[in-house]
């Protein structure tokens, strides 16, 4: 596997644990500010779009209430309130995470990939919130929802390191097996993409935030496995706290 050097990332990518940062205000969007840098995680991948607010200098703030990718590369569209006074471009704000909401997402993403190892099936959809997950398998066989419960725990409680790390659109083209998704293929033709290593358990490619180690997941429940179609087999996870 070929490695390549990373390219310049937006914040949320290079440290999903950054809560803040400082930004200036960029061109107007309607409904929208978009920001020279961001922690902010735009809407992608089956993981919603971070909220929190962005404070200007005079103490004021200004909610925000989702973040999506705009049109063009690299453009990201922090999503606020219609009539909404806005900051004005090139004034300075401080973009700050609902935290605690980001920190699930993390967690949950990060449980899908270990569901995905549990499970050695093709995946046909997924989505994730602050409050569950949920895999589609190609799969017709029948699951028990306490062995694949108890699998999952088995791993988060190993405790075992998360790092991200790029390959080249080559190397991922010679192993098609890293691909796990049938409907959704990574992005190529950049040169290099991301993947996401759960050490010894899991490795595909992924743009989503992750927590650094499966510990931090903390117990989840499988709250129902469903037939969603004759090869489709959908599993729903919560958050053991949420059961």
């Amino acid at each position: 596997m070929t490695p390549v050097t990373p390219p310049t990332e937006p914040l949320f990518r290079t440290d999903p644990y950054a809560r803040t940062c400082e930004a200036q205000v960029g061109t107007p969007a309607p409904g929208a500010v978009r920001l020279d840098r961001t922690v902010f995680y735009p809407e992608g991948g089956g993981q919603p779009g971070d909220s929190g607010v962005l404070r200007a200098a005079d103490g004021s703030e200004l909610a925000v209430h989702g973040t999506r990718k705009g049109e063009a590369a690299g453009d990201i569209l922090h999503l606020v309130d219609p009539d909404a006074a806005v900051p004005a471009p090139g004034s300075s704000v401080i973009a700050e995470l609902d935290w605690e909401r980001r920190h699930r997402h993390m967690r949950m993403h990060t449980c899908l990939h270990l569901l995905s190892a549990v499970i050695d099936a093709p995946v046909t959809g997924g989505q994730l919130t602050a409050e569950k997950g949920r895999l589609d398998f190609d799969l017709d066989t029948r699951l028990e929802k306490a062995a694949v419960e108890e699998a999952l725990n088995a791993l988060i409680a190993r405790d075992l390191p998360v790092a991200a790390r790029w390959i080249s659109d080559e190397s991922l083209a010679a192993q098609p097996e890293l691909v796990k998704t049938m409907r959704v293929k990574p992005p190529a033709g950049q040169g290099r993409v991301r993947l996401i290593d759960v050490d010894g358990v899991d490795l595909q490619p992924c743009g989503g935030t992750h927590v650094a180690r499966t510990g931090e997941i903390g117990p989840v429940v499988v709250r129902k496995i469903e037939s969603k179609g004759r090869h489709n087999r959908r599993v729903v996870l919560v958050f053991g706290d949420a059961s």
